[in-house]
């Protein structure tokens, strides 16, 4: 866990997946993610989840049709496109780099020490969503 963060993070990604579940799955085994919260739907659908990383939160749930999903898509019918990311601080870039590439990620920018500090990489989950992992911590940097 970073040493500069705050106890409480008051910005929380949320996310829609076609296969909720599966990425909940693939979450925890490529980046660490652990279930805090699953709430259940209808077949296999999630409602809502919140997963955590340090002391970090996303939330994400099943991709459906009501409000939320009118003004957010997936990846998928989007062609690919995203219009938001994740920065994930870790400990080991690199660990995490062939730990996601092992279970599938798609990498968009390898791994490579960066100019403003840290090491990172850039990937794609199976369903496309952009994620960027590296060491790299904002909180401990001056004002």
């Amino acid at each position: 866990m970073p040493t500069g963060a705050p106890a409480t993070p008051t910005v929380v990604p949320a996310l829609r997946y076609a296969d909720a579940s599966a990425a909940i799955d693939w979450l925890g085994r490529a980046f660490g993610f652990e279930p805090h919260l699953v709430v259940p739907g209808d077949g296999d659908a999630i409602l809502h989840a919140q997963l955590t990383l340090g002391n970090g939160m996303i939330m994400l749930g099943s991709a459906r049709d009501d409000a939320f999903g009118q003004a957010q898509k997936t990846p998928a019918e989007t062609d690919g496109i995203v219009t938001q990311s994740a920065y994930l601080i870790v400990d080991d870039a690199d660990r995490l780099y062939h730990r996601a590439r092992a279970c599938g990620a798609a990498i968009v920018q390898d791994i490579a020490d960066q100019s403003y500090g840290g090491r990172a990489f850039t990937c794609r989950d199976p369903e496309g969503h952009l994620w960027t992992l590296g060491t790299y911590d904002p909180w401990n940097e001056p004002a």
